[in-house]
């Protein structure tokens, strides 16, 4: 992917995510966490490829990279700021993870997704 000159930070917050969601900004969510998580619970309209897919996966990733914003996350955030430095190092430079994970939306941005 080509760079814009703009840096984005690695990680941006919940609510963060959520303005950008609101303000009808182009944003991809990515969730990296395992099938048996994604069906506990997960945000709405969100992408699953499991953490373990994602090299195999990384000409898809990198379309999905082009049609806007991808955050990416997983249960605390860990893992998707793994997965974010990696994809940078592809040349994936449209990407952030969601710092706190799907728990961390759950916390501050809405309820009624299920904790576990």
């Amino acid at each position: 992917m080509e760079d814009t000159g703009t840096t984005l930070p690695y990680e941006l917050s919940p609510r963060e995510v959520k303005e950008k969601l609101d303000a009808g900004e182009a944003v991809t969510l990515l969730d990296v966490r395992e099938p048996f998580e994604h069906t506990l619970t997960r945000i709405d309209g969100c992408e699953l490829v499991p953490m373990n897919t994602v090299p195999a996966r990384l000409q898809h990733i990198e379309g999905l990279a082009e049609g806007g914003l991808l955050v990416v996350y997983c249960h605390h955030g860990v893992r998707s700021l793994n997965v974010v430095s990696w994809l940078r190092a592809q040349g994936v430079s449209n990407c952030v993870s969601m710092a706190g994970g799907i728990e961390g939306w759950s916390l501050e941005v809405d309820r009624k997704v299920p904790r576990y």
